[in-house]
Parts: C-alpha cells; structure tokens; sequence
C-alpha cells in the first residue's frame, strides 16, 4: 500500500470509528511530509500575479505556512518587507509594509516555525549589518543580532534551531573600504546567541587553493578581506550549511553545532573548447548560435540548493558569473581590447574580431600565466549554467548549460545582446519534491524565464518545461503541499525589474 494510499485510508476509518482514533493511538502516523501528491511535474502554470511596485520592489520572498503570509523584500523607496495574505489565494493581496529607514538596503527574508528573519545592511553597506527577528503572527519583534557586513542571505536550518546569515562584505565601490566577508550563526534555542566567522584562517591554504581554482584577487585585500559569502543552503539533517562565494568561485562548508568553517572547495572552471559546453560569444555575429572556443569560464555560482538522492547529498549551484566591476578595481574586459599570446593564440587577429571572441567578456585578473603581459589563457566570467556537485566530495556530477541555453534558443526567448556577457544569466535555483520526483527550477534573469530539469538521478538531468516569469526572476521559493493555501505544490517568483510576484502550479494528475 502506498503512503499516500494509507493516509486516504486512516482518514476514512477515522471518520467512520472515530473511537479507534483517539490521541493515545498507537499506531504509526503518516510524516505528511512524505506524501507523494499526484501532480504533473511538466505542467507548471501562473495562477495569480501581484504587482508590489518599480524595480527591487520584489526580490526576495519567504513563506509562512502558519498565517499564510507572504514576505518580500523591497529595496523600492526605502528598505521595506512587504507582507502579502495568501489566505484568499489565488486571490492575493498586499496587507501592509514594514519599513527599515536607517538601513543601506535589505536584502533577505526567512521563515520558520512562526518566525521571520530580516537580514538588514548597516548604516552603510560597508558597516556590520543586522538579522532582526519578529513573530509572524503579530510582527513583533523578538530579537535584533548584529553580523557581519552586508548579510546578503539570511536562512534556517530545516529544524529551525539555528539561522545562518551570509556576510558577503563588499568594498566600496573606491576599493578603499574592504570589510572581511564573514558567516554567522545564529543559536534560536540559546537565546539567539550569535558566531560571526571569518576566512582569516585559511590564509595559509591559499596557494593549493587557488591552484585548485579559487580566485583571489581584491585590491590589496587580505585572504578574509577576500571572501565574498553569497547564498546559504542547509543540509537536511541541520548539521551543516554550504556557502557559495561568489566572486572567488567556491563553495564553503561549515559545520553549525561547532560553529567553524570546516573546508573551501574550489570550482574551477568550464572548458568551452569541448562540445558539451558550447557557449555564443557575440552579440555582433547575427546569429544565436553555440559555439566551442578556446576560453575557459569561472563558475561563479550565485545560488545554491542543497537536496538528497539515494542517502547521498547534492548541491545545484547556479552559475550567474558576477565579478568585481568598482572603479577603483574592475577586472572585467573584452578580448579584443587585451594583447594575446602569440604561441598560445596564433589566430589572435581573427578571434579579436566582434563576430567571435572580440566583444566577449573576460576577467584581466587571471590569464597571464608568465606575467609577461600578454594573456596566455582567456577565463570567461560565468558558467551560464545550473552545476550539480556532490556535497561532501565537491566532484561535478553533472552542468546543465548547453542543453539549457539552446531550449532557449529553440524557444525563441533568448536574448542575443547578453551573448557576449552571461548568456541567459543563470541566478536562482531551487530543488524540491513535486510528485516523488525530485525538480530542479533554475531561474534566468536575462530571459525571464524558469526552466525545470528532474534531478531525481542528478547525473542524468532530464529537462521537462520552461516558461516564462515576470521581469528578472531574483527569488525562487517553493512550497510544499503540506503547507501550501491549497494543498498544491506553490513555486513563487519574485521578479526584481518589474515589482511583480508570481504564483505557479502544476496541473493535478
């Protein structure tokens, strides 16, 4: 007998010999969490639409299943949280705004067990920032915890005992501010008591790791000035987080119950000479086209998702490429404006033209191996791809990006101006369970578009549905069934250049 099944069963015998269903039953009791709920994972559609204003009026969004409240970040006008009642849905309606007025900017929103979490900048980007906690119920605040600068991300553990803010620490945009990029972890149980960690520790790893493949780079940046933490995502048993730092091409471990920063796994880079990862590098070539080329690209992974298969843990790391572009220190620039080797590249001539590699970005930060001045290697900045790595291992298991950005293609969605930069700029993805299968959503700002991939066998990624979003999706969140306003699977995109937040889902079977 299923579990589904079973429950549907126990529900009729309790409704027909409700004596036998009392509190001090002791037979076993169905984990709702693990009903498989029969919907067509191709079938995903928007069911309802709220518009919350101009450009970063939506971003970020978490869920309260308790109250049925939505909250969204908004950076339109102010630093607000928009809170939004999904208790009518599909009917969806704006409640009220909390607002942040002393803040440079928020960023993140977090739910769990009745509780928000707010990851706050301080009074400038480059100052220690804030995680304030209120109650959903009544938005009272329980708790403000001082982190480290820039907490870009804010989540929960599954269990709600801890909540993990990544500290991402940019510089000003001058580079003569550099604050330490940092993690903290926050103790719920322990009266919210707080570790903030910082990178300094692995200064003197750097060679073996950047051999690896991790960038560092900054302007007269120590190793812990360095370290850009990014997104945050939980193991399913609360003992360990995965940070993605960004700008240095890695993935961080941290091990929450001792409160220490266990490893830094490098990712290298893609080779774009091989067919599987086929790139279109101009967007002066009249065509949209994928191509091999003698470059590499950084990953860059901006968010990340961790899920299980078969007892082992994975994570999907969204390759979304950003760089550092401050004028006091930019790295990004086109092929054709830099000198070439001309051993490594004998047709350096032609490949500087604009129909091939010539208006390509690339970072000058690496790529002269023997310092001659000329570049010997030419390392793209993005991997414009969705990567699935073992998470204890860090080995590659599979990257979605030629088969990606040709359905794109094939859908006549792409954006052939972005060819020379990020591609389809891939930033958001989430893994979750939607009819026993487990669905990777991938968010693509550049053409507003989620594409949906089963990972059930994360080697072999099958693709099953692409469609359209609002403008620039930023936030991908998914609710489960279970917690749902309707008992359905719920995938919300937030959508940053338009305001908009969108509701999905799938048709039942």
């Amino acid at each position: 007998m299923t579990v589904k099944t079973k429950l549907f069963t126990a529900i009729a015998f309790c409704a027909l010999a409700l004596s036998s269903c009392e509190k001090n039953n002791t037979d076993p009791i169905v984990d709702p969490s693990e009903i498989i709920f029969p919907e067509d994972i191709s079938s995903f559609k928007e069911v309802a639409t709220i518009d919350l204003g101009a450009a970063t009026a939506s971003e970020i969004s978490a869920y309260d299943p308790s109250t049925k409240k939505l909250f969204v970040v908004s950076n339109d006008g102010g630093t607000k949280v928009e809170v939004v009642d999904l208790s009518a849905y599909p009917t969806v309606t704006k409640m009220q705004t909390l607002t942040y007025p002393n803040n440079a900017g928020i960023n993140s929103v977090a739910v769990s067990n009745g509780l928000l979490a707010i990851a706050l900048n301080g009074v400038t980007p480059q100052s220690n920032g804030d995680v304030v906690v209120l109650k959903t119920a009544t938005l009272a605040e329980v708790k403000k915890i001082s982190v480290g600068a820039m907490p870009d991300m804010v989540t929960f553990s599954p269990d709600g005992n801890y909540i993990i803010s990544a500290n991402e620490g940019e510089p000003n945009d001058a580079y003569t501010i550099d604050p330490v990029g940092s993690i903290s972890i926050i103790d719920v149980k322990n009266n919210y008591t707080t570790k903030t960690l910082d990178f300094a520790g692995f200064e003197s790893a750097k060679a073996s790791l950047v051999a690896a493949g991790l960038r560092i780079y900054g302007l007269n940046a120590s190793f812990a000035q360095d370290i850009e933490p990014e997104y945050v995502a939980v193991s399913s048993d609360s003992k360990k987080a995965f940070v993605t730092l960004q700008e240095n091409n890695a993935v961080a471990e941290v091990n929450l119950v001792a409160g220490t920063i266990t490893k830094i796994q490098p990712l290298g880079t893609r080779d774009i000479s091989l067919a599987e990862n086929a790139f279109d590098v101009s967007d002066k070539d009249g065509k949209k086209q994928l191509g091999t080329w003698p470059i590499k690209a950084y990953y860059l992974p901006d968010a990340i998702s961790y899920f299980v298969t078969n007892e082992t843990g994975y994570l999907a790391l969204a390759n979304e490429g950003d760089t550092r572009g401050w004028t006091g220190f930019n790295e990004e620039v086109r092929v054709k404006d830099l000198t070439l080797d001309p051993t490594k590249f004998p047709t350096a001539a032609t490949l500087k033209l604009d129909a091939n590699l010539g208006r390509l970005t690339v970072t000058k930060a690496f790529g002269d191996t023997d310092g001659d001045g000329d570049y010997d290697e030419l390392f793209s900045t993005g991997g414009r791809s969705l990567s699935i790595i073992n998470a204890t291992t860090g080995v590659l298991v599979a990257n979605i990006g030629k088969d990606l950005e040709q359905r794109v293609i094939d859908a006549g969605k792409y954006d052939d101006d972005r060819s020379d930069n990020k591609g389809v700029e891939v930033e958001g993805v989430t893994v979750a369970q939607v009819n026993g299968r487990s669905l990777a959503f991938i968010g693509m700002e550049r053409v507003d578009m989620i594409a949906v991939y089963d990972v059930t066998i994360p080697s072999t990624p099958k693709f099953k549905q692409l469609f359209a979003t609002g403008d620039a999706p930023e936030g991908l969140l998914f609710v489960k069934p279970k917690d749902s306003p309707n008992g359905r699977s719920l995938l919300i995109v937030s959508n940053e250049d338009d305001g908009t937040v969108k509701f999905f889902q799938p048709d039942k079977l």
